[in-house]
């Protein structure tokens, strides 16, 4: 299960990046696109295992925000979301060209105030 690191990492960042707010993080929310090859229960259930072993983070919440995969034409110049893998425009074109998807960020962080 490759989650775990991830969360690990998650947390090593925001650790990193709020050092002296650290302790009063209340809520974390990370965006995740269907592309990235993570499972919003899977990372839940890092999550919890890492509370486990590092019960200091267990007044912390984590959400995971689900990203459709979102992709440009070039040929009518607009954004259209991929269902069920079809990287076709309603113009019949194909693309490559993606814009959403492929995310794994940190995208909110809420503290105690």
């Amino acid at each position: 299960m490759h989650e775990v690191p991830i969360v690990r990492d998650i947390f090593n960042t925001l650790q990193e990046s709020h050092p002296d707010k650290f302790d009063r993080i209340t809520k974390v929310q990370v965006e995740a696109g269907l592309l990235c090859n993570v499972q919003p229960v899977l990372i839940q259930n890092a999550f919890e295992a890492l509370i486990s072993d590092e019960p200091h983070l267990a007044h912390i919440d984590l959400e995971v925000v689900l990203l459709p995969i979102v992709a440009h034409c070039e040929q009518c110049n607009q954004s259209f979301e991929v269902v069920r893998h079809k990287f076709v425009c309603a113009c019949g074109t194909p693309s490559r060209k993606i814009l959403q998807g492929e995310e794994l960020r940190i995208s909110k962080i809420e503290f105690l105030t």
